[in-house]
């Protein structure tokens, strides 16, 4: 069996301002979540120069729930990518100089800050959210369905497929790139430096 603890299984769809956000949630409250959640977050990017030359970024998370640094990796296709997160705890707050001290003797070559204002719909084997994303320019729409219960690779995109199909995505293109290549075109450019 391979080891998919540090793999993130998730598809990610751009909508637009028209998207029936009502019937959505109508949707997946029918379906019963465990639990659902209403939160904003802000998301530090850090691109390094190893995370350039091995194609990953570094993340700073902290909101009212999770507090993580995570490297996430930059694949051609989101769909299977590595996910490693180290929770950073709530107890000390942000630790926003210390994160940036530390990523700064990775040698930092780019970074972008975003917030996102999100709802997610947590099941046993999926979580789903909706979320509108910003940065001080741009602003894109998304719906993200990830695996949460990985016994497999063709396990997991079958509850993903599942997912999609209760809420009406499938048969839709689906974004390959991550939610910081879609708002920071500049980042192209610092991967390809």
């Amino acid at each position: 069996m391979t080891d998919l603890r540090h793999t993130e299984i998730e598809h990610k769809y751009v909508v637009d301002g028209q998207f029936d956000l009502p019937r959505f949630r109508d949707v997946l409250a029918s379906l019963s979540p465990v639990r659902t959640s209403a939160i904003r977050v802000r998301d530090r990017y850090f691109l390094t120069e190893g995370g350039r030359a091995r194609r990953f970024l570094v993340r700073h998370r902290y909101d009212a729930e999770i507090h993580q640094l995570t490297i996430k990796a930059l694949e051609e296709d989101t769909e299977t990518r590595t996910e490693i997160n180290l929770d950073l705890g709530q107890h000390a707050g942000s630790q926003d100089a210390a994160v940036d001290a530390f990523v700064d003797q990775l040698g930092v070559v780019w970074r972008g800050t975003l917030q996102k204002d999100l709802e997610a719909w947590y099941f046993a084997d999926c979580e789903v959210v909706h979320y509108v994303a910003s940065t001080d320019g741009r602003e894109v729409r998304c719906v993200e369905f990830e695996a949460t219960r990985k016994d497999s690779l063709a396990g997991a995109l079958d509850i993903v497929r599942r997912f999609e199909q209760l809420t009406g995505f499938q048969g839709f293109t689906r974004s390959r790139l991550s939610l910081p290549q879609l708002l920071f075109p500049e980042l192209r450019d610092a991967l390809s430096r």
